[in-house]
C-alpha cells in the first residue's frame, strides 16, 4: 500500500472517530437550548406513552343512553338504560432530519482547538423537528390529511358580530368582554356545565390591542381584566390563560381573524409523539461523506371532545 494511501486511510478513521466523539455529546448539547417561540405544547398536550413503533393509537369513547320514567306497578314496559361505545383510531407516521458532514470538514475542524463541530447542526437538526411538531400541531398537515388546532373542522364556530377594533374605535370597550364572556358561557351552558373552558389563543393583532386599551375608569387594560373577570376564573378561582398566536389573524372563514376558546385537557385534545426526536450512529454514505440521520414519530391532533372548544370569528 503506498503511503499516500495509508496516509488517506488513516486521516479518514482518525476523521470518523472525531466525529463519533462528538456526536456521543449531542443530546445533552441540544436538549438544552430553548426554543421559546415554538410553543405548541403550552398549547396541546403531548402524549408520549404510546409504543415507540406502533402503527396507530386506537381510544374508545363511551355514552350513556337511556332515561328514567314513571312506570305502573302493573305494566312491562320499564325503561332500561345502556351504553354506546365507539372506536376511533388515529393513524401514526415517522418523519426524520439529520445533517451530515464531508472529510475534508472534518479534518479542518480537527486542526481547531475546543472545536464542537456537530453542536450547530445538530441544533439545527432538533430546531426543524421542533417546527415540524409545531406546525402539525397548530395547522395539520394536507399530506396526511391531518387538522391543526387553529383549523379543524370539529369545534363548533362562532360568527362575532362587530369587530373587537371596532368597539375601542366606538368608545364600547365593554363589549368586547360580553363578547368574550359569551364564548366561554356558550361551551359552559351547551355542555350542561360539563365542559369549561380555561385556555384563550388570540391574534396577535387583538392580544395587542387589548393590552395597550385601558378599560375606562380603571386603571387596568383590557387584557387583565378580561383575564380577572371570567367565567372560569369566577367559577374556579384559577386565572385564564390568555395567549396571543401567530396565525390566527387570519385563519377564520374567509381570512378574518379566529380566537380559540377550549379547555386545555388531555381528555379534549390531545398530540400523541410515541417516539421524540433522536439522532441514529453515524455512518459513511459516500467516499468522504458522513451522515447522522435523525428520526421520530407522530401523529395527528386529536380532538376527542369538541363540546369544549369555539372557534369566534371575527374578533
Amino acid at each position: 500500500m503506498y503511503a499516500r494511501d495509508m496516509y488517506t486511510k488513516d486521516t479518514m478513521q482518525q476523521a470518523l472517530s472525531f466525529l463519533v466523539s462528538q456526536t456521543s455529546y449531542i443530546e445533552p448539547t441540544v436538549v438544552r437550548l430553548k426554543y421559546p417561540e415554538l410553543n405548541y405544547a403550552d398549547f396541546v398536550p403531548i402524549d408520549s406513552s404510546g409504543n415507540e413503533w406502533a402503527k396507530s393509537i386506537t381510544f374508545f369513547s363511551i355514552d350513556q343512553v337511556g332515561q328514567a320514567n314513571w312506570f305502573n306497578a302493573n305494566a312491562r314496559d320499564i325503561p332500561f338504560a345502556d351504553f354506546t361505545r365507539e372506536k376511533h383510531e388515529q393513524g401514526i407516521e415517522m418523519a426524520g432530519i439529520g445533517y451530515r458532514y464531508n472529510l475534508e470538514e472534518l479534518a479542518q475542524a480537527m486542526m481547531l482547538p475546543n472545536t464542537n463541530l456537530t453542536v450547530e447542526r445538530a441544533a439545527s437538526a432538533r430546531r426543524a423537528y421542533e417546527e415540524f411538531c409545531h406546525n402539525t400541531a397548530l395547522y395539520g398537515d394536507a399530506r396526511k390529511n391531518w387538522l391543526g388546532l387553529i383549523n379543524h373542522t370539529a369545534p363548533a364556530v362562532i360568527n362575532l358580530t362587530a369587530t373587537w377594533a371596532s368597539y375601542v374605535t366606538a368608545s364600547t370597550p365593554a363589549k368586547i368582554l360580553q363578547d368574550f364572556n359569551a364564548i366561554v358561557t356558550n361551551i359552559w351552558q351547551s355542555s350542561l356545565t360539563v365542559e369549561m373552558a380555561d385556555t384563550a389563543l388570540m391574534p396577535l393583532s387583538v392580544m395587542t390591542m387589548l393590552s395597550m386599551t385601558q378599560l375606562p375608569g380603571t386603571t387596568t387594560n383590557l387584557l387583565g381584566w378580561l383575564q380577572a373577570n371570567n367565567l372560569y376564573t369566577q367559577e374556579t378561582g384559577r386565572p385564564m390563560m390568555i395567549r396571543g398566536v401567530r396565525g390566527l389573524d387570519t385563519a377564520g372563514a374567509g381570512g378574518t381573524s379566529r380566537m380559540i376558546v377550549y379547555q386545555r385537557d388531555p381528555q379534549v385534545l390531545k398530540l400523541h409523539r410515541p417516539m421524540s426526536h433522536r439522532f441514529l450512529p453515524v455512518w459513511q454514505t459516500a467516499p468522504i461523506v458522513f451522515e447522522v440521520p435523525g428520526i421520530f414519530r407522530l401523529a395527528g391532533l386529536e380532538i376527542r371532545r369538541p363540546g369544549a372548544i369555539r372557534y369566534a370569528d371575527g374578533a
